[in-house]
């Protein structure tokens, strides 16, 4: 990684990807910004080009954020051929100009998935996810007062992996990262942080098969474990959660449980 280790502003390049709707033809588009601090985030550097933009009467970029604290996922931006950017274990709002140096062409791309179609500009419609979580990821309980503590017993090495799994904030990264588009370390994530705890192996089986289900039927492509998804997730989620959910899924077909 190229980093600046100096407090002196830079001036850069960016080819940012334009794009009115998911319909329109897209095209890269050239712009210049000045005076831009090593300190500044990435969001914050577009915020500026932004500023200067209307200034100039021209429309301004489209991109997606929301917390701007790395727990959202909305930030989702493809910077020089890298889901968030060059930098492991961030979010594009986490990632600074440092990484970067003076002088430097930055090249700003939208999630590029079938099951994302852009929006505008660098935003895409990641509600692929949400309907693929409102068929399974979850767990029904009954309501009412707490549970004493300790009533379930739950191994740590299982909840230490329920909740490293729970870290996923659905970004999209994996996708982004896929040759394939595939969403299986999402779902993954997803089935391993209900499927380790007894709450949520009364539905494991029918939960497993209707994400992936829903996950092909939403045009997400397959798995080849190339381990990029790992590689750019911002939490560092593992690829063990893949091998986890197959043995569910195998397990699920092999017990007979239908789908519901």
């Amino acid at each position: 990684m190229i980093k600046n280790n100096n407090n002196k502003s830079m001036d850069l390049t960016l080819k940012i990807w334009r794009q009115e709707n998911a319909q329109a033809r897209g095209r890269f588009e050239t712009y210049k910004v000045t005076g831009i601090s090593p300190d500044c985030s990435f969001l914050e550097m577009l915020d500026i080009l932004n500023e200067k933009l209307v200034m100039e009467g021209v429309e301004p970029v489209a991109f997606d954020h929301d917390c701007r604290e790395g727990i959202c996922g909305a930030c989702s931006l493809y910077i020089n051929g890298r889901p968030h950017g060059p930098d492991h274990g961030i979010t594009t709002c986490q990632l600074h100009m440092r990484k970067f140096k003076d002088g430097d062409t930055i090249i700003i791309e939208p999630w590029r998935a079938k099951a994302f179609p852009v929006i505008k500009d660098l935003m895409v419609d990641r509600s692929a996810f949400d309907r693929i979580i409102q068929v399974g990821g979850y767990i029904s309980v009954n309501t009412g007062a707490a549970p004493d503590a300790n009533s379930i017993p739950v191994s740590k090495e299982n909840a230490d992996s329920s909740m490293d799994a729970a870290a996923c904030i659905g970004c999209g990264a994996c996708v982004a990262a896929c040759k394939n588009a595939s969403a299986m370390l999402f779902i993954s994530a997803k089935v391993s942080q209900l499927a380790l705890l007894p709450q949520g192996r009364p539905e494991a089986a029918r939960r497993v098969q209707i994400m992936v289900s829903k996950m092909d039927e939403l045009g997400f492509g397959n798995c080849t474990n190339t381990y990029a998804c790992e590689a750019e997730c911002p939490k560092e989620i593992k690829v063990t959660n893949i091998a986890r959910m197959n043995r569910e899924f195998f397990s699920a077909k092999v017990c007979g449980e239908k789908k519901k």
